[in-house]
């Protein structure tokens, strides 16, 4: 039977100092005279279209994504998160991310988005070489890398997630572990270590840098797990590790197909509602200007879900994860019975690409390797 699952919020501010070469968020170099008091004020407006679809359930986390929503006055983070709180419930120990960059005009901020309730701090870091810095087009260098961290630190974030690339453009194995073992050196309790991949529509894509070769990246993905472990830290995504008591909630409710409202240009979101339930999609329009322009009800679209489709969207989530998901939550979730699927799952069991656990959906190590292939026997 199809329930509703745990609810949370992503909140979209697209604008950037400056896009890089490798992105395909929809983010938008920040202009002059941003109209970041109009954008707060039309995101809350937005938020108005998602109360009847709350339901009255609480919110477990918040998560500010970009973008770069640390180029935001923290009085306006403050007043947005003030008004969210007026439209929904938040769980007591709600869990609210700012994903923030590296440098002094937005670390001396971190402070007030600490009190403005902000209580996770999730900075773009990449690198801490100069010259692979610069290779990624990003604004920053390595002393400011090291600074936000120090200034997150005397902020009293003590839920710090670092984001992490590998297999930067003619970057080394070593290379590559001296800035994990960088990271590792300043212990936040979250790493989000993560290849850097080329992706569509990007500079990169159109004009793609040297990048490592496979047998280097197998090296740096190997000893570079080795080393995370050794530090105290355990895998639980493709590409985040945490540890004990520092995993990423609002990611997790993603992972584990939970409901999560979606506001800001380009935002998604993601519903079960109504009697008997249904899994709706919504989507915002991309354009900032169109979103900021058109009417709230315009911008936002809504799609049903093909029950045909329903199994393959939850794995997609819930494999991501080392420990995957119960039955149970596969069928309260999506509203089928586990029978839909069990000759795949068992076909998949006998190739040692799925656990052989009758409770639990899961990949083998094999399967975790060879993910793609598992979720296509899916498609």
């Amino acid at each position: 039977m199809l329930s509703a699952p745990p609810l949370a919020l992503y909140i979209h501010l697209p604008w950037c100092e400056r896009k890089c070469p490798y992105c395909d968020f929809n983010s938008y170099a920040v202009g002059a005279g941003q109209p970041f008091d109009a954008y707060v004020q039309r995101l809350l407006e937005d938020l108005e279209l998602e109360v009847e679809a709350a339901a009255g359930r609480e919110l477990q986390s918040i998560f500010i994504g970009g973008g770069t929503p640390s180029l935001c006055p923290a009085a306006l983070i403050a007043a947005l998160l003030d008004g969210v709180r007026e439209r929904l419930a938040l769980a007591a120990d709600a869990e609210i991310t700012l994903e923030a960059n590296p440098g002094s005009a937005e670390a001396a901020r971190f402070a007030a988005y600490r009190e403005a309730g902000v209580n996770r701090l999730s900075i773009g870091i990449q690198s801490f070489d100069d010259a692979s810095l610069r290779a990624l087009g990003r604004v920053h260098d390595a002393r400011a890398a090291l600074a936000a961290i120090v200034a997150a630190r005397a902020a009293g974030f003590g839920q710090l997630n670092l984001d992490l690339m590998h297999g930067l453009p003619g970057q080394t194995p070593a290379q590559a572990l001296t800035d994990l073992e960088t990271a590792i050196a300043h212990a936040p309790g979250h790493l989000s270590w993560y290849q850097l991949t080329l992706e569509p529509n990007t500079v990169f894509h159109r004009c793609p840098p040297p990048l490592p070769g496979e047998d280097a990246l197998a090296d740096i993905q190997d000893e570079g797990e080795r080393r995370l472990v050794a530090a105290g830290y355990a895998r639980y995504e493709v590409s985040a590790w945490a540890r004990p008591g520092h995993r990423c909630r609002h990611n997790l409710n993603y992972w584990h197909f939970g409901d999560y409202l979606g506001i800001g240009a380009g935002a998604h979101g993601k519903l079960t509602v109504g009697a008997p339930p249904r899994v709706l999609r919504t989507r915002r329009t991309r354009s900032p200007r169109d979103y900021l322009a058109g009417s709230v009800a315009a911008n936002r679209i809504e799609e049903a879900v093909d029950r045909q489709n329903l199994a393959l969207e939850f794995l997609m989530n819930a494999l991501r994860l080392p420990d995957g998901a119960t039955v149970t939550e596969f069928e309260q979730r999506t509203g089928l019975a586990f029978a839909t699927i069990e000759p795949r799952v068992a076909d998949l069991q006998a190739r040692g690409l799925l656990r052989e656990d009758r409770a639990r959906l899961a990949t083998t190590a094999t399967g975790y390797r060879y993910l793609d292939s598992v979720l296509g026997e899916f498609a």
